[in-house]
């Protein structure tokens, strides 16, 4: 049965379209006009309570009951619960997994967003603090990312990504609009080309989620 995936085409949404794409998982998309506060509807609210993109209504759920799971993390670490994919089965190698994953909501999502929030303010004082703020934290964060990517292909295993990968990967594809480039950050490049080379990473990012 099909996977609906509420969402919009923000860097949240693009994580949980790569990872359904690279899962093989059959799903429908059902966009969410945050611009138009569509996420406030109630009917979205009844299983995202957060009012936020993206969520998933699953009808196959744990004991083939439907089920609904709101925040991009927790729909990642559901997806390849479920599936048994891009999530090591053995508990030490899912640590790494699972602290690039928190490292990635922690800062690596909220501190590029921030950027993009105050490139969008009028010019001033107020703009040029905040958009400093929050753009020397993305770009420290960028650097925590590079040094991690030397000598390695993916950021938390070896062999193929997980869905830390794919959890970065969305907030990366978005360097540009935060002003990031990757001239010197030759790791983080290199992961990047890497990962967009992939076919069904590459589908996630060019499905129309609205």
């Amino acid at each position: 049965m099909t996977i609906e995936l509420h969402t919009w085409n923000t860097p949240n949404g693009r994580k949980i379209s790569v990872a359904l794409e690279e899962m093989g998982l059959d799903y429908s998309v059902h966009p969410v006009n945050i611009s138009k506060g569509e996420q406030f509807n109630p009917e979205f609210l009844k299983f995202a309570p957060n009012n936020r993109i993206p969520a998933i209504r699953d009808p196959n759920g744990p004991d083939g009951k439907p089920a609904t799971v709101f925040e991009s993390g927790a729909i990642l670490w559901y997806l390849a619960e479920k599936t048994g994919k891009f999530w090591p089965k053995d508990l030490a190698a899912r640590v790494p997994v699972m602290e690039w994953l928190m490292w990635q909501m922690g800062g690596f999502g909220p501190m590029p967003g921030q950027v993009h929030h105050f490139l969008m303010q009028p010019e001033g004082p107020a703009r040029d603090y905040g958009f400093t703020r929050y753009h020397t934290e993305t770009k420290r964060l960028y650097g925590v990312l590079d040094r991690r990517l030397a000598g390695r292909d993916f950021v938390a295993t070896e062999g193929e990504p997980s869905i830390a990968d794919f959890a970065i990967i969305g907030w990366a594809w978005r360097h540009e609009r935060h002003q990031v480039p990757f001239d010197d950050l030759p790791n983080v490049a290199a992961w990047y080309e890497r990962m967009m080379a992939r076919p069904a990473t590459a589908r996630g990012f060019e499905v129309s989620l609205g």
